[in-house]
Formats: structure tokens, C-alpha cells, sequence
């Protein structure tokens, strides 16, 4: 069951439509930006916009910044001590479960499901 939404106490992912029983990515699962956009309308939009930071940092550019580093947001101190990049993997780690990948975060919404973390990362990956 993934985390309450940004901590607020919103629904987390099942709430908005998630699939249940949603197949684990593996190695002939091919990513669908598509499918990843419009669950980053569904899921993500609560807390992040593309290109203004809100509860959480925007995610235009996300792919190759180093985490915490967004200019003009207030991370919290355990992504302002952050030493990554964020790209495929740690994207995937983040979104599996934020609190074992980063101690002392604030994100309260995990995607537990491989295939819905591939599609989001996918949709991530085409912002520039």
C-alpha cells in the first residue's frame, strides 16, 4: 500500500486508480512514457508541478541533477546532505521507498509497484 500523499494525510497511490496486482518490470517490460505521464498527473501533481517548486521541487530537469539541489527550494536535511545524481536507479530506489534511500526526507508517498516506478521514470527522463 503506498505512503499518505506529501504527508498530509491524502490518499496515497491505490486511491487514485492504481491497478491492483500491477505485474513487476523485468527485463521484457518496456517503459510507457505515456502511461508514466499520466500517472504523474494522477499521483505526483499533488505535491510537484514541472516548473515552479510546491510542497515538494519541481521536476522539470530532474533527470542528471544532483538530489537537493534544485535552486530556490528548501530541501530537507537529509537531501540537502545528498551526494547523487538522480537518474534511473535512484530515481527507482526513491520511488520504491524514500525513507530506506534517504534518511531524514519528507516525501511520504512510495510507488511500490516496479512497472508503475519504470513507466513514472520513463516520463521523468523526457523532461528537460
Amino acid at each position: 500500500m503506498a505512503a499518505a500523499l506529501c504527508g498530509f494525510g491524502l490518499p496515497g497511490a491505490a486511491a487514485y486508480g492504481k491497478p491492483a496486482g500491477t505485474p513487476h518490470a523485468g527485463p521484457a517490460y518496456t517503459a510507457s512514457v505515456a502511461r508514466g505521464q499520466a500517472l504523474y498527473q494522477a499521483w505526483c501533481t499533488r505535491c510537484h508541478d514541472l516548473d515552479t517548486h510546491g510542497i515538494g521541487p519541481a521536476h522539470r530537469g530532474v533527470f542528471g541533477r544532483l538530489a537537493g539541489r534544485a535552486p530556490g527550494y528548501d530541501y530537507s536535511t537529509g537531501l540537502k546532505r545528498a551526494s547523487f545524481r538522480w537518474n534511473a536507479r535512484t530515481l527507482d530506489l526513491w520511488l520504491a521507498d524514500p525513507d530506506a534511500f534517504v534518511t531524514w526526507q519528507q516525501m511520504e508517498f512510495s510507488v511500490p509497484e516496479a512497472r508503475d516506478r519504470a513507466d513514472l521514470i520513463a516520463y521523468l527522463r523526457t523532461l528537460r
